[in-house]
C-alpha cells in the first residue's frame, strides 16, 4: 500500500491531494476541518512526478475555472458504511443544485438523521471530486464547509446554471 501526497495551488488555495495506490484518497484545504491522519498522508512527492496526483491537480484547476462539469479519476473513499452511503448520495447530486442534510437524511429513511448525515458530509475526504459543497441548510443556507464558506459560496456560485445566473439582477 502506496500512499503519498502532494500540494496543489488553485482558484481556491492550497489544496493537499492523497493517493493511495492507484486511486485518489483525499482533497484537504488548509485548516480543513477534520484533518487527515498524517500516517495516511504518506511520503510527500512532487506533483509533476506523481501522474495520478498530477492528473488530479489538472482536473481541479479545469473543473474551478469551468472548463470542465465532472471528474475523471479513480477515487477510494474509506469509511463506516453509513458515511458511504452519504458520499454515494453526495456524488448523485446533480452539478447547479443542492440538497440539504434533512432531504439526505430522508432519502436514508429518517429525517432525525439529519445531524449524523452532517457529520459524515462532514468528514467527506473528496472535497469538491464528491461534492458535499452541494449540501446546505434548511431554507438554502450555507452552513459549514471544511474550505470555509467563502470557498463553498464559490462552488455553488460556480456551479449555477447560465439560465439562472442570467436571470438574476445582480
Amino acid at each position: 500500500m502506496y500512499n503519498r501526497h502532494a500540494v496543489a495551488t488553485t482558484q481556491l488555495g492550497d489544496l493537499t491531494l492523497v493517493a493511495k495506490d492507484g486511486a485518489l484518497t483525499g482533497v484537504y484545504f488548509p485548516h480543513h476541518w477534520v484533518k487527515p491522519d498524517r500516517t495516511t498522508l504518506g511520503a510527500k512527492v512532487e506533483l509533476e512526478d506523481d501522474l495520478l496526483l498530477a492528473e488530479a491537480a489538472r482536473q481541479l484547476d479545469q473543473y474551478l475555472a469551468g472548463e470542465r462539469d465532472a471528474f475523471d479519476l479513480p477515487i477510494q473513499l474509506a469509511g463506516d458504511e453509513f458515511q458511504q452511503r452519504v458520499w454515494a448520495m453526495l456524488d448523485e447530486i446533480p452539478r447547479g443544485e443542492t440538497t440539504t442534510y434533512g432531504d439526505l437524511a430522508e432519502r436514508l429513511g429518517d429525517k432525525a438523521l439529519a445531524q449524523r448525515v452532517g457529520q459524515a458530509v462532514g468528514h467527506n475526504p473528496l472535497s469538491i471530486v464528491v461534492p458535499c459543497h452541494r449540501v446546505v441548510g434548511k431554507d438554502g443556507k450555507l452552513t459549514g464547509y471544511a474550505g470555509g464558506l467563502k470557498r463553498k459560496q464559490f462552488l455553488l456560485d460556480l456551479e449555477e446554471p447560465a439560465a439562472i445566473k442570467a436571470e438574476r439582477l445582480f
